[in-house]
C-alpha cells in the first residue's frame, strides 16, 4: 500500500457516482481505473490506484460514491465514500496508517454501532444457504460485523456467501449507517486427519497435521511455511481472523484439548507461536516481509494466561473441568508462551492482534483461588489486570464462546455456558463484568442488547465515582481496538472476492503438497523391529502383496450438540489403501437382531502379507460431553489406556485441589478415587489383539511372519505398554491422513517426526504428574529399550539424535 503524502490546502475533493460506469474505463495514467466483475449474482465495482495506492471494491448497486483526490502532482487517486457524506474523513483515507484511522473512526461511532463492533457471531455453519435473514437481522439491527464461519470448505458457496454479506452491509449506506465491512474469522480448517475436534469439512483446501503435529517436526520453518498457506487460502475464502493459534501448555497428557497445543514444552511453543504469527500476520512479495497485506490475517493467540492444567485433564468447557489447578506453582511457564511467543516477537515490532481468554478458574496448590476470585478468566480481575497492566497489551481481547451464558438461562437452548463464577449476576451485569476488566469482544453473542446494557451500568456507576473514565470513553477505546484489525486487513477498501481468482489459490498444488509434505515429515515412528519400515527397493515393493485392515467398534459419546451413536468400519481407509496394495482385505460386521454390530467376522488370512491396524487414542470423550463426570455428579477417570482403569493407587489425589464451595459452607470434593474410567474405543485393542493372534496362529502353523504395523492416531500421549510388545511396527500421528501412514509403511519416505509429548509407563504415572508442570512424567520403555520421552523418534538407522533435539531436549 502507498504511504502516506501530506496534500497542500488547495487540494481539489470532487464526488463521482459509480452507477453508471463502464466494463472497464481507462482515464488517464495518472488517474485510478475502474473495471466491473460479474460475481454470482453482484457486479463488482474495482477501482485500481495509480501508483500501487489501494484497490477498492464495492458493488454497482451499492450507492456508494467515489471521492476523487488530486495530489500536487496531478494524480487523481480515488477513496470510498462509506457513510455518503461527500468528506474525506482520516478513517476513508486508505493513505494513512491503521491507528490513525481506527482512531477517527471511533471517535466518530455510535455507541449501537460500537455495541456490535464488540459482537462475536455464534457459529454459522451453512455458507451454501447465502445471507438468511437471521443474518441480515443481526448485521443490520444489531450492528454485529464479526461472524464466525464454521461451515465447510465450499470455495464457490463461501465466496458468494461473503460477497453477499459484504454487498448487504454496504447497502445500509442508504439508510444513513456508516459503511463496516464484515470480519470473518475461522477456527482451524486444515487439519488432514478426520479425528480433529475443530476443522471444516470439504477436500478444497490444502491439508495439513494439526498444530501438534507441527510440532513433531520440531521445526519451526514448517509452522511458519503452514501459517503462510494457511492465510492465503483463508483470505481466499473472505476469512480475515484466525481463531488460533492455540498456545496452551499440554502439561496434563489427559487433557482435552490436547490435539489442538504445540506439546508440553514451553520453548518449542514459544517458537512455534512466533513462527506463526509472524507468517500469518506478514505479506510476502517476491519472498520479502512486507508486513500487512492482503495476503495477512489477524491471529487471535488463545487461551490467555494458558490451559492445559484442568484438573485430572477435564476440560473447561463444561463443569466438570471447570477449575485449572497449579499444584507445581508453575504458572509462569504456562504464561512464557504468551509473553514471549504472542507479544514479543524478535526482530519485529510484531505481536498477535488479538488475544482469546481461557474459560477455566485458576486454583492453587493450596486450594484457593490463584487471584483471589473463584471466576472464569474473562470474570478474573487479577488475570485481566496481568495483561493490560502489568504485560502493556494494547491488542483486542476477546471471550470465549459463551463465557456470559448459564445452563438455565432461559434462552439458552443448547444448555452450554461458562459463565464459571458468575452463574448469580444477570446476563447485563456478565457483560458489564466483563467489559470492566478490558475485554473489548464477547464470543458466541448475536444481540447488543446486553452491551449497551453494560454501557448504562458503567455510566451509572461512572456518575457515582465508582469508574474514572465514562462509558462512551471506555466504548470508544474498544472501538478503535476492533476497528483497527479491519484496516490493517485492507477489509474497508476492499472485502470482495473474485471466485475464479480464490479457486486459483484454494487448494492450489504447491499449498496441497506443502500440506502433504508436512504430514509425512510429523510421523514418530516409535518402534520398527527388525526393520519392518524400511526404504522402498525391489525387495519391499508392497504392489504385489496383500494387507488386511481389521475393524473396530467406536462408541461416540453424547455431547450438548449431537446423541450418543456408534460406529463400527475398517480401522483404515480401504479406498487409499487399495492404491498401495494389490490385494486389501478387511472383516465382515456381525450384527445382533437389533441390527448393532458386536464383533466381525475376520477372512482367511493365509495369503496375507502384512496386516496394518489403526487404533485411534483411547477415547475418554471431548469438549461438550461431560467428560469425567457422571450425570449423578461423581467423578470418573480419564484415562490414556484401553481397557477399563480403576483408580485405586497410592498416587490418585483422594481429595482435589478444586471444588465448589456447597450450601453448608463446605468444599466440594472432586476425587475420582476407586472409580472406573469410561472409553469409547477400546475394541480398537481388541481388534489388535485378534489381528495379532491370527497372524500368530498362521505362524505356528506354517511358519509364515506376518508383520502387524500400528497406525496411531494420537490426540493425546498414549500408554502403548497394552500393545507394543506384540506389535512389529508402530507409526503414531497426529491428525495426518491415512495415506500418509501407507507412504511411510511401504518406505516412500523416511519418518523423521519426534514426539512433542511424553508417553506415559502406565496411569500411576500419570497419577502421580502435576497438572501444570510438563515433562514430569516416567516414559515407556520398549522392548529395544526405547523411552517414548519427549523429543523421542526413530528413522530407518535408529534414534533420531540431530539438532532438534540437541535444542529442544
Amino acid at each position: 500500500m502507498m504511504k502516506k503524502k501530506m496534500l497542500p490546502l488547495s487540494v481539489l475533493i470532487s464526488l463521482m457516482l459509480v452507477s453508471n460506469l463502464a466494463i472497464t474505463q481507462t482515464l488517464t495514467q495518472n488517474k485510478y481505473t475502474i473495471e466491473e466483475k460479474k460475481v454470482g449474482d453482484i457486479t463488482l465495482v474495482i477501482v485500481n490506484n495509480p501508483n500501487n495506492g489501494a484497490v477498492l471494491g464495492m458493488t454497482k448497486e451499492s450507492g456508494i460514491k467515489l471521492i476523487e483526490v488530486e495530489d500536487q502532482d496531478g494524480t487523481i487517486y480515488a477513496f470510498k465514500d462509506m457513510n455518503g457524506n461527500g468528506q474525506l474523513e482520516p478513517w476513508k483515507d486508505w493513505r494513512l496508517s491503521a491507528d490513525e484511522r481506527a482512531a477517527d473512526l471511533a471517535n466518530s461511532l455510535t455507541k449501537d454501532e460500537i455495541a456490535g463492533l464488540m459482537l462475536f457471531s455464534d457459529h454459522e455453519r451453512n455458507p451454501q444457504d447465502g445471507l438468511t435473514v437471521e443474518q441480515k437481522k443481526y448485521l443490520q439491527g444489531d450492528n454485529l460485523r464479526n461472524v464466525l464461519n464454521a461451515g465447510s470448505n465450499d470455495v464457490k458457496a463461501t465466496v458468494l456467501w461473503n460477497n453477499d454479506m459484504q454487498a448487504y452491509v454496504e447497502s445500509l449506506v442508504k439508510d444513513g449507517k456508516k459503511v463496516i465491512p464484515v470480519n470473518f474469522s475461522s477456527d482451524p480448517r486444515h487439519i488432514a486427519g478426520s479425528d480433529a475436534q475443530y476443522n471444516a469439512k470439504g477436500d478444497d483446501i490444502s491439508r495439513w497435521p494439526s498444530t501438534l503435529g507441527i510440532a513433531a517436526t520440531f521445526d519451526p520453518q514448517v509452522m511458519a511455511q503452514f501459517a503462510n498457506v494457511m492465510s492465503q487460502e483463508f483470505r481466499a475464502l473472505g476469512i480475515t481472523t484466525s481463531l488460533a493459534p492455540q498456545i496452551d501448555l499440554a502439561t496434563d497428557p489427559r487433557w482435552l484439548r490436547t490435539d489442538g497445543t504445540m506439546g508440553e514444552s514451553a520453548q518449542l511453543t514459544v517458537d512455534m507461536t512466533r513462527a506463526y504469527i509472524d507468517a500469518a500476520q506478514s505479506t510476502f512479495v517476491d519472498g520479502n516481509d512486507i508486513g500487512w497485506g492482503k495476503e495477512s490475517i489477524v491471529t487471535m493467540a488463545k487461551h490467555f494466561p494458558g490451559e492445559g492444567m484442568g484438573e485430572s485433564g477435564r476440560e473447561s468447557h463444561m463443569e466438570s473441568g471447570k477449575y485449572a489447578v497449579y499444584p507445581g506453582n508453575n504458572f509462569n511457564e504456562h504464561l512464557h508462551s504468551f509473553v514471549d511467543g504472542a507479544f514479543h516477537l524478535k526482530g519485529k515490532t510484531q505481536k498477535a492482534a488479538s488475544v482469546m481468554t481461557s474459560y477455566s478458574v485458576a486454583i492453587g496448590a493450596d486450594g484457593k483461588p490463584l487471584f483471589g476470585q473463584a471466576v472464569g478468566t474473562s470474570y478474573d480481575k487479577g488475570k485481566l489486570d496481568l495483561l493490560r497492566d502489568q504485560l502493556g497489551y494494547d491488542g483486542v481481547i476477546s471471550t470465549d464462546w459463551s463465557v456470559t451464558k448459564v445452563s438455565t438461562d432461559p434462552d439458552n437452548k443448547l444448555k452450554l455456558g461458562m459463565a464459571w463464577g458468575e452463574e448469580g449476576k444477570t446476563v447485563d451485569e456478565r457483560h458489564y463484568a466483563i467489559l470492566k476488566n478490558g475485554t473489548d469482544m464477547f464470543g458466541g453473542n448475536n444481540d447488543k442488547g446486553p452491551v449497551l446494557a453494560a454501557y448504562d451500568l458503567w455510566q451509572a456507576d461512572y456518575d457515582l465515582g465508582k469508574n474514572l473514565i465514562s462509558a462512551d470513553e471506555r466504548f470508544r477505546q474498544s472501538g478503535q481496538r476492533i476497528s483497527k484489525l479491519m484496516f490493517e486487513t485492507g477489509l474497508f477498501e476492499n472485502p470482495y472476492l473474485v471466485l475464479s481468482e480464490s479457486e486459483k489459490i484454494v487448494a492450489s498444488p504447491d499449498k496441497v503438497k506443502a500440506g502433504y509434505d508436512a504430514q509425512l515429515n510429523s510421523i514418530v515412528m516409535l518402534k520398527n523391529r527388525n526393520n519392518t519400515i524400511k526404504a522402498a527397493d525391489d525387495k519391499a515393493n508392497y504392489q504385489d502383496k496383500t494387507v488386511y485392515i481389521p475393524s473396530s467398534i467406536r462408541h461416540q459419546f453424547k455431547t450438548v450438540f449431537d446423541e450418543a451413536y456408534t460406529t463400527s468400519d475398517p480401522t483404515m481407509d480401504i479406498d487409499t489403501a487399495k492404491t498401495f496394495f494389490k490385494n486389501v482385505l478387511t472383516d465382515t460386521p456381525i450384527t445382533n437382531d437389533k441390527g448393532e454390530v458386536i464383533g466381525f467376522a475376520t477372512p482367511d488370512l493365509s495369503n496375507v502379507d502384512l496386516i496394518i491396524i489403526g487404533m485411534n487414542s483411547p477415547d475418554s470423550g471431548g469438549n461438550f460431553n461431560h467428560a469425567g463426570q457422571k450425570e449423578d455428579g461423581s467423578f470418573y477417570p480419564l484415562s490414556l489406556q484401553y481397557r477399563p482403569y480403576t483408580a485405586n493407587s497410592d498416587e490418585v489425589r483422594k481429595k482435589s485441589i478444586s471444588g465448589n464451595i456447597n450450601s453448608d459452607g463446605t468444599k466440594e470434593n472432586r476425587s475420582y478415587f476407586g472409580q472406573t474410567s469410561n472409553i469409547g474405543n477400546e475394541y480398537d485393542l481388541t481388534a489388535f489383539e485378534q489381528a495379532y493372534q491370527k497372524a500368530s496362529d498362521i505362524k505356528k502353523a506354517t511358519g509364515k511372519a506376518i508383520p502387524v504395523i500400528v497406525a496411531l492416531k494420537a490426540k493425546n500421549p498414549v500408554i502403548v505398554a497394552e500393545f507394543e510388545g506384540n506389535a512389529d511396527a508402530i507409526l503414531t500421528g497426529f491428525s495426518v491422513s491415512d495415506k500418509a501412514y501407507y507412504d511411510l509403511i511401504v518406505g516412500n519416505h523416511e519418518p523423521s517426526g519426534l514426539l512433542p509429548l511424553q508417553y506415559p509407563l502406565n496411569m500411576e504415572t500419570v497419577e502421580a504428574q502435576l497438572e501444570d508442570v510438563g515433562r514430569d512424567l516416567k516414559p515407556y520403555v520398549d522392548e529395544a529399550g526405547n523411552k517414548y520421552d519427549f523429543a523421542y523418534g526413530l528413522n530407518y538407522q535408529g534414534v533420531i539424535e540431530d539438532m532438534r533435539t540437541q535444542k529442544y531436549k
